[in-house]
């Protein structure tokens, strides 16, 4: 079955059709919501024939979980590079807690990271996007486990969904009411604080002297 053409006629590969619908999914459930999502509104947003819409997914379904995929498997990737990046073993917590806010302050809200929350809460309405949004957080607590390893953190994989949920909270509060990142810096300097590894106690002057 032959892919179909654009609005104008030109062919277009089918790794860019795909990304473009789906980067026109996200923008308009950022700006209007899951409701406002149809085939027509998909085409004309994407510049894609109404056909490749449907050429490319089947159902809506289709549509809305590859959309949620995509989006994590790209954020996911950037903040890996930034770990790697940033040489988090090198660091110490309140830098890495600094970095994660100024990546965080540094994101804006535009209508693509404002989908990912409402498919999010679509996924509590609807089971078939479960598994979906169940995979997104799995790949947010690896990648937090890796760093929160890197920093030395005690049982880093058990922590990993607490940073996650604190961070995915922070970043709902920051849209609603559209405060500053700074808050989100404050709660992951409160919990890696209680989460790093005692200091030794100083050895007393009279200890080291062997009095």
């Amino acid at each position: 079955m032959r892919e179909p053409d654009g609005p104008a006629g030109a062919p277009i590969r089918t790794g860019d059709t795909r990304r473009r619908i789906i980067g026109a999914v996200l923008r308009i459930i950022g700006r209007d919501g899951v409701a406002a999502v149809t085939n027509r509104r998909i085409a004309k947003e994407a510049g894609v024939s109404p056909g490749s819409v449907t050429y490319h997914f089947a159902t809506q379904h289709d549509l809305l979980r590859e959309s949620l995929l995509r989006f994590v498997g790209e954020e996911t990737r950037r903040f890996t590079e930034l770990a790697e990046d940033s040489r988090l073993d090198r660091i110490g917590l309140p830098e890495a807690a600094a970095l994660v806010g100024q990546v965080a302050g540094g994101t804006e809200f535009d209508s693509e990271h404002i989908a990912p929350f409402e498919l999010y809460v679509q996924a509590g309405r609807d089971e078939r996007l479960r598994a979906a949004a169940a995979e997104c957080f799995a790949a947010y607590d690896r990648l937090a486990a890796r760093i929160l390893t890197a920093l030395g953190v005690a049982d880093a994989e058990r922590l990993a969904g607490t940073v996650v949920a604190l961070v995915t909270g922070q970043q709902l509060r920051r849209l609603a009411t559209g405060s500053t990142a700074e808050d989100l810096v404050d709660a992951l300097l409160l919990l890696a604080r209680g989460a790093a590894p005692a200091a030794p106690a100083p050895v007393p002057a009279a200890r080291e002297r062997g009095v």
